[in-house]
C-alpha cells in the first residue's frame, strides 16, 4: 500500500497507521552515534554525513516494553538487548511507571 493511500485510509479512519510503523523503526533500529555535533562522524565511516540517533520512545512504547516485564514475556537483560535500552533507562522507567503497569 503506498503512503497516499494510507494517508487517506488515516483520516478517513481518523487513527495514525504511520505511528504504528514510526515506533517500530525506533524499537528495531540499528545503534548508531547518539551525539548532536554535526561536525563528528560514525567511527570507520568514510562518509561526510554525520550519523544521529534519536532516542525517543513515546508512552505506548514504554508501557508496551514494562509490560513485556511485568507479565514475564521476557527478562529486564533481554529488553535491553533486544532493544538496545540502557539499563540506568529502563530502571528509571520501572520506576517511573509502576502505578501504571
Amino acid at each position: 500500500m503506498n503512503s497516499e493511500c494510507l494517508l487517506k485510509w488515516s483520516k478517513l479512519l481518523e487513527y495514525d497507521f504511520f505511528r504504528l510503523y514510526s515506533q517500530h523503526l525506533m524499537l528495531y533500529s540499528p545503534p548508531t552515534y547518539s551525539g548532536r555535533d554535526i561536525s563528528k562522524t560514525k567511527k570507520g565511516n568514510n562518509s561526510d554525513f554525520p550519523v544521529f540517533r534519536k532516542n525517543l520512545y513515546t508512552q505506548e512504547i514504554i508501557l508496551f516494553i514494562l509490560e513485556q516485564v511485568r507479565l514475564g514475556e521476557k527478562t529486564k537483560n533481554q529488553i535491553m538487548e533486544d532493544y538496545r535500552i540502557p539499563k540506568t533507562t529502563l530502571y528509571k522507567w520501572l520506576e517511573k511507571y509502576k502505578e501504571k503497569i
